[in-house]
């Protein structure tokens, strides 16, 4: 089962206290690529994997979407998306990403925010996806970095005089790391770039585009500690054809 660690307190607690988590997709600096990945939302049938407060569920259905489903394993974030969703073509459901089946042909377009390199089963998750979506049907999703999930600490270093690094720990050697973020020993599941887009070619994905995602020069000018992230991206971006 995915370790829940949003149903943690101290953790909750913290991940709502997040710029992104108050301002929803305003707050999140990569949402404006994540944006231009996406198809039109008018008609589609959206299925949201690990929806958190529901901010993207909403987006859809203002944007036209016929149906959106957002699932996520936390209790805590589940009852905040229904505390702020009216719309009824919006339901949410509890499901472990890790044994979840969406129904087969149900959707045209699959979600996910920064939630699948949780996921240890990627491969069976991604088959399931791919039978998920009607032909010519949508994926897209984003994760943190792989250069994120195998540094050995969340802190530049120097050394020598030299400019400051980002040291990584075992790139190839994939598989779960423990990391402390709002609370100690959350799980993230370390694996290359390569591995995420053979994961998809394997189901019989067609890849569009892939994206290390850095902001942009406009974005550092407005927040000045943003700029670290100009040296090594956070995010992983990719959207990808049934």
């Amino acid at each position: 089962m995915t370790q829940n660690i949003y149903d943690d307190p101290a953790f909750f607690a913290g991940y709502s206290a997040l710029r992104r988590s108050i301002d929803g997709l305003a707050g999140a600096a990569e949402w404006s690529s994540l944006r231009a990945m996406l198809p039109a939302m008018a008609g589609l049938r959206v299925l949201d994997l690990g929806c958190g407060f529901g901010w993207f569920c909403r987006w859809a259905q203002t944007e036209g979407a016929a149906t959106v489903l957002g699932v996520d394993v936390s209790e805590n974030m589940l009852a905040r998306a229904r505390e702020t969703t009216a719309a009824p073509a919006i339901t949410y459901a509890r499901a472990d990403l890790e044994t979840f089946v969406p129904d087969v042909g149900a959707y045209d377009l699959v979600y996910s925010s920064l939630a699948l390199h949780y996921i240890a089963g990627l491969d069976r998750l991604m088959a399931a996806v791919h039978a998920a979506l009607a032909p010519g049907g949508h994926l897209v999703f984003s994760v943190e970095h792989p250069i994120y999930t195998a540094p050995t600490s969340a802190a530049w270093v120097t050394s020598g005089g030299k400019p400051p690094i980002w040291p990584l720990d075992g790139y190839l050697r994939e598989g779960p790391r423990r990391t402390n973020w709002l609370a100690e020993g959350v799980i993230k599941q370390h694996r290359s770039i390569a591995t995420y887009v053979t994961a998809l070619l394997r189901a019989g994905f067609t890849l569009t585009a892939l994206d290390e995602w850095g902001p942009t020069t406009a974005q550092v000018a407005e927040r000045p500690d943003w700029a670290v992230e100009r040296d090594r991206p956070p995010f992983l971006l990719v959207a990808a054809r049934r």
